[in-house]
């Protein structure tokens, strides 16, 4: 039989002092200077920290003749009481920002091949209807943005679940699916081609995305299907505008979802190579922490990112 209680009473009796405690513990390994740290004394800290293994029915500290360490169920408690102080500072800039007449304040991260469509336009709409709104992106591949959000380093992700990823730990709302193309310069002599197998591509030189994204393990598994050698000469980068660049003024090639060849201003100065992919990137869509509570600025994002991508769904 379970010793740990039902969530209502842990709601009820847990106290914020008691999860600052935990944290200090985690940080000093001492009670002597946890205790300081928080503003009690040792014994005031003995007894807090007593009463919270109690409600919880578990030791969350190890009691070693030098300091103290966290056990299991302590490592698990440190790990929820961040989030709640987080959530506590998150509440109270938004807050400060309803009182001085913003919308508050969103930390958003993006794929590079969604940060140059997607999202510029999304980027473009809200300013309009919530001119107050401040937004902070970071621009990189699925797999790093997700680790930050997974660190609380980012409200919300527009991007795809990487392999290996805690999905448990995370809400994903799809917004579609991207279809792959391969890209020259306009000048590039194979942009006259008709017809071109993936052999005779083998030995160019590509601009492609670093390891582990998804649209490189697709372009090894498509070369891989295709019995022929990943081409040896690969120039790796995770900037969409660096792809672009390079492909323009080389002899270079590259991969790209063909939403970006569209949105692209300088369409005319490259060249969709006439052979196709037949695997397709894993959906994109919005990712954000399970536990985490949405604040009216992430609403106002998100909903405005379905806005602006629905008539691309339909």
């Amino acid at each position: 039989m379970t010793r740990i209680p039902d969530a209502h009473l842990i709601h009820s009796r847990l106290r914020l002092r008691q999860l600052r405690l935990v944290l200090a513990l985690q940080e000093f390994g001492s009670l002597r200077r946890a205790a300081e740290h928080i503003g009690m004394t040792q014994p005031a800290a003995t007894k807090m920290l007593h009463e919270a293994e109690t409600l919880l029915g578990v030791e969350l500290f190890e009691r070693l003749p030098r300091g103290m360490r966290a056990t299991p169920f302590g490592e698990t408690v440190i790990y929820y009481a961040r989030m709640v102080f987080a959530e506590l500072s998150g509440m109270r800039e938004e807050l400060v920002s309803l009182e001085s007449g913003n919308l508050g304040r969103v930390t958003v991260g993006a794929i590079p091949a969604l940060a140059s469509g997607l999202l510029t336009r999304t980027i473009a709409t809200l300013k309009q209807s919530h001119p107050r709104l401040s937004m902070s992106i970071q621009v990189d591949t699925s797999d790093v943005l997700v680790q930050a959000l997974l660190q609380e380093q980012l409200d919300v992700v527009l991007g795809r679940i990487p392999a290996g990823a805690r999905a448990e730990e995370l809400s994903f709302d799809s917004l579609g699916e991207e279809a792959l193309c391969v890209i020259a310069g306009a000048r590039n002599p194979l942009a006259r081609a008709t017809q071109l197998d993936w052999a005779q591509l083998q030995e160019q030189t590509w601009v492609l995305q670093q390891h582990p994204s998804p649209m490189r393990s697709i372009v090894n598994q498509v070369f891989h299907n295709a019995r022929v050698d990943i081409p040896s000469s690969i120039v790796e980068t995770t900037s969409i505008m660096t792809l672009l660049s390079l492909v323009q003024q080389t002899d270079m090639i590259g991969v790209t979802p063909v939403s970006v060849v569209e949105d692209y201003p300088g369409r005319h100065l490259l060249a969709v190579l006439p052979i196709q992919f037949q695997a397709r990137l894993p959906p994109f869509g919005l990712i954000t922490r399970r536990q985490r509570i949405q604040s009216s600025a992430m609403q106002a994002f998100m909903d405005a990112v379905r806005q602006e991508q629905a008539p691309m769904r339909s």
